[in-house]
């Protein structure tokens, strides 16, 4: 089986599906809200501008997902599936933001769940890279059963800790 990348994935909550062009207006609207973006090494994302460049190259990733509110329709942020190595039976999950107003757990751990059991389908370890000053992605993720496994340059050349979760 090959690993798909762009999911159509649901929950009780969240509807997660592959993210469209057309989606740009909808998630920039999500994003922003400076404080998501303020322990982040991009903390001006929030910006258009700015925010594009991130759209841009969730877009050429081919593993970008849109996150759906259920409840409401809304487009309420997004995550990617990143690096998946074949060899190496892991692939990465990140870029993952929402909307502050969905902070707290329940969405983001309703998030990762369904990406992680669709992951699990082709990998045997996922693997979370966070900047040293995101507590709160650090909490996030431990949450989920994330463990810290080490540090490495992230695809900016900036310092990450590694956190993986094993199937």
């Amino acid at each position: 089986m090959t690993f798909d990348l762009q999911p159509v994935l649901r929950g009780e909550r969240l509807f997660l599906r592959p993210l469209e062009r057309k989606d740009f207006a909808d998630l920039h609207t999500a994003a922003a809200d400076p404080l998501i973006w303020a322990q982040h090494p991009a903390s001006n994302r929030y910006q258009r501008a700015v925010f594009q460049n991130f759209f841009d190259d969730a877009m050429a990733s081919g593993g970008a997902l849109a996150a759906i509110d259920n409840a409401t329709g809304a487009m309420i942020g997004s995550s990617r599936f990143h690096g998946y190595d074949a060899e190496q039976n892991e692939v990465e999950i990140g870029w993952t933001f929402l909307a502050r107003r969905y902070w707290g757990g329940d969405y983001n751990g309703e998030m990762k769940a369904l990406m992680l059991r669709h992951a699990f389908q082709f990998v045997k370890r996922v693997v979370f890279l966070v900047g040293p000053d995101n507590t709160r992605s650090q909490r996030a993720v431990e949450k989920i059963g994330g463990v810290k496994i080490g540090e490495r340059k992230n695809g900016d050349g900036l310092l990450s800790y590694v956190y993986a979760v094993s199937a």
